[in-house]
């Protein structure tokens, strides 16, 4: 079964900001709960988001069980969204679009996060029990994380 999740959060910074913290992969550790083990394995001389790159992370999802997982950037909109794709994880589906839009308040993040879970009943159940959970919180911490990194930079 395909899961949609979707959060939006306005952010006190400018759409260059925004964009540039963004698609960084290199931020992506310091808006990710500790309890993950979130790193970046993959170095880029030049930070600037591309279709086709690849981004390749060690994470700990779960019991603190370390896995490999690379995404790939399949879509770039500068300055108005982009999409990242898993091509090797934990999950069966996972696509990561993206989207940002100026405002007067500075910038509108969305995130929609589709995903599926490997395993059938068992990941129907493990969705249930832990990993709506899961993905809610990661959220709830990149929240409270960008309030403090934009309002700190204002």
């Amino acid at each position: 079964m395909i899961y949609t999740y979707k959060t939006t959060q306005q952010l006190a910074c400018s759409l260059a900001e925004a964009w540039t913290f963004f698609s960084s992969a290199n931020n992506l550790s310091d808006i990710t709960p500790p309890d993950m083990n979130f790193t970046v394995l993959s170095q880029f001389e030049d930070d600037k988001i591309y279709e086709g790159m690849k981004i390749d992370y060690t994470v700990s999802p779960l019991f603190h069980i370390p896995l490999k997982w690379q995404t790939e950037i399949i879509q770039v909109d500068f300055e108005k969204s982009f999409t990242d794709f898993q091509n090797k994880g934990p999950y069966k589906l996972w696509s990561h679009h993206h989207i940002f839009e100026p405002n007067a308040a500075g910038v509108l993040m969305t995130d929609q996060i589709d995903y599926e879970l490997p395993f059938g009943v068992l990941g129907t159940f493990a969705h249930r029990v832990l990993v709506k959970k899961k993905i809610e919180n990661i959220f709830d911490y990149r929240r409270i994380k960008l309030n403090q990194l934009f309002a700190a930079t204002r």
